[in-house]
């Protein structure tokens, strides 16, 4: 088992795109584009293909509903006839904030969405004339005048990489994807979400191995270790009171399966209440620290031994605010150390 190391990046500007470029050059595996309510993640990809020859170029994520699934099918096989073949496809459902006050999109069957869309998604790359009878798509549409079609694009294989934090989800990751992309993680914990994904990937007839488990994580090389944990956990108060609705907060879910449910519930009522600086002094510590790659070296090296012990295979860094030299020598720092631990064996 050995780590490769991906970049988180908003290549949205010369500084931001130099990065991905430098980082290229440092080793970087990959570059992860996100997409929130600003930029959309599919346009700087094809930017960074024309301005980059070895790193892969990845979704992180585009959001399910927001395209039906033939445009994300033309947008994944543009970018990668642009890109030589370095495209990944990383999808996930949002959540209901997001999908129904900014884009308008129901936000149901979000599980069965995402299966549905990796279907329709994998018949358009291969080539098959389309035809999909399912609980959310059914195309060509029934009543209408439409017929089916295939693509007249050449077949591309697509990988296909899914954010999923719920068990459901993480068992259909498991089934159909080539990929992982998690968040809250901590490696300690690991089995809350690859003992899902296992169980999924089993009884597709695959293994958890023939998976790319991707798991993010933020990078600050610093002495004073605990001052940059308490630091991340503040920001986890905006995660843990903002990122969902009263009732539904995935991240929150997540680290309540991995024994912080009183933490992240309090941390919810302060900063609900309108407490926000009670809300960030409520977040364990322990989570900023086990959640990111902070310290010396030394510290952040047992840290990635955790992590490839644990069994994931890609982390996506993200190296903070600071200049690009700072932010570039903290990536080459990390690249090597992450060698370093990939010559050394495995702990039982």
């Amino acid at each position: 088992m050995s780590l490769r190391v991906g970049v988180s990046a908003l290549p949205f500007d010369a500084e931001g795109v130099d990065f991905v470029r430098q980082a290229e050059r440092l080793g970087a595996h990959s570059v992860w584009v996100p997409e929130f309510w600003g930029y959309d993640a599919l346009t700087p990809l094809a930017h960074l293909a024309a301005r980059t020859d070895r790193i892969r170029l990845a979704t992180g994520i585009v959001q399910l509903g927001t395209r039906t699934p033939a445009m994300l099918a033309m947008s994944a096989m543009s970018l990668q006839a642009l890109s030589g073949g370095r495209f990944i496809l990383g999808v996930g459902t949002s959540g209901p904030q997001v999908m129904e006050g900014w884009h308008g999109v129901a936000f149901d069957r979000p599980i069965q969405r995402t299966r549905e869309t990796v279907e329709i998604v994998r018949a358009i790359a291969r080539g098959d004339r389309l035809e999909h009878e399912g609980a959310v798509y059914t195309l060509p549409l029934p009543g209408g005048e439409g017929r089916s079609i295939r693509s007249v694009a050449p077949p591309v294989d697509v990988p296909i990489y899914i954010a999923s934090l719920g068990p459901a989800n993480l068992r259909l990751t498991g089934e159909v994807a080539d990929g992982w992309i998690g968040n809250s993680f901590l490696p300690e914990t690991a089995e809350v979400f690859f003992d899902p994904i296992r169980r999924g990937a089993e009884g597709a007839g695959r293994r958890l191995d023939d998976l790319d488990l991707t798991v993010a994580v933020g990078v600050e090389f610093t002495d004073d270790v605990d001052e940059a944990a308490r630091r991340h956990a503040r920001g986890y108060a905006f995660t843990f009171g903002a990122m969902g609705s009263a009732t539904h907060n995935f991240y929150n879910d997540a680290f309540a399966r991995q024994g912080f449910g009183d933490d992240v519930a309090a941390v919810q009522r302060l900063w609900r209440s309108g407490d926000r600086p009670a809300a960030e002094a409520r977040v364990p510590v322990e989570i900023g620290f086990k959640t990111n790659l902070l310290g010396p070296p030394p510290v952040v090296t047992e840290r990635l031994r955790r992590y490839r012990d644990a069994g994931v295979t890609t982390l996506r860094a993200g190296l903070g605010e600071g200049d690009l030299d700072t932010r570039l020598s903290a990536l080459g720092q990390l690249l090597e150390l992450v060698t370093a631990v990939n010559a050394e064996p495995t702990s039982a």
